[in-house]
């Protein structure tokens, strides 16, 4: 996920696109949760299931229009 999530938007950190940055946090217990801007947009803890890749790009580009 963070090689895609870089891969994907590192041209845009920095530039005139909404993104200021990216940052990733481990946490512990299982837990994993992709927020954009303090939104909650996936957590593994409610869904009981991991997100894709695809799922997360397709959010953080919804953001950028």
């Amino acid at each position: 996920m963070a090689e895609a999530l870089v891969t994907t938007f590192k041209p845009y950190v920095g530039s005139v696109h909404p993104i200021e940055s990216i940052t990733l946090l481990p946490s512990g217990g299982g837990r994993f949760e992709v927020t954009i801007d303090s939104e909650l947009i996936y957590s593994k803890a409610a869904t009981g299931q991991h997100t894709t890749n695809d799922f997360v790009i397709k959010q953080v580009r919804a953001r950028l229009k």
